[in-house]
């Protein structure tokens, strides 16, 4: 029985490979959910592709990490296949405001943080920062400063 509280995905892009989209793909699976596989030429034979309901071919042949960090490659994909979601996994574009931000701009879900959430975890001072304002414990550390002396 689904959980009304959690969103509910006709269709899931999982814009990794391997054992990660794997067990993404198993997790649809539990929800109702149709996957998608994505793989550039030189995966065409990977093993996750055999677990999604689809696959779509991303990237230029001879770049096949470039073509799982190419976000309007993965845009494409999801759009090709009518996803309504995509995950990124962990890795490649799970750090990436810009695929949450692409993905707001093209009304596809994304699964993962918001991107304002990414904007301030992907810039370490802003995020402890955040972390002290907000009252939570953090490690004991030198303020950020560009004066050399200073940090020696």
């Amino acid at each position: 029985m689904a959980n009304p509280a959690l969103p509910s995905f006709k269709k899931i892009l999982v814009a990794n490979r391997g054992e990660i989209a794997v067990r993404a793909f198993r997790a649809a699976f539990e929800t109702g959910a149709k996957t998608v596989a994505v793989y550039p030429r030189e995966d065409r034979n990977s093993f996750h592709r055999a677990f999604a309901d689809e696959a779509v071919r991303i990237g230029a042949e001879g770049q096949p990490v470039k073509a799982y960090l190419d976000i309007d490659e993965i845009i494409r994909a999801a759009k090709k296949a009518e996803a309504d979601a995509i995950y990124p996994g962990y890795g490649f574009l799970s750090e990436r405001a810009d695929l949450a931000r692409a993905c707001e701009d093209n009304g596809i879900k994304f699964i993962g943080p918001t991107p304002s959430t990414l904007d301030l975890t992907g810039d370490k001072a802003a995020a402890v920062n955040a972390a002290k304002e907000a009252g939570l414990p953090t490690l004991k550390d030198s303020e950020p400063s560009t004066d050399v002396d200073k940090l020696v």
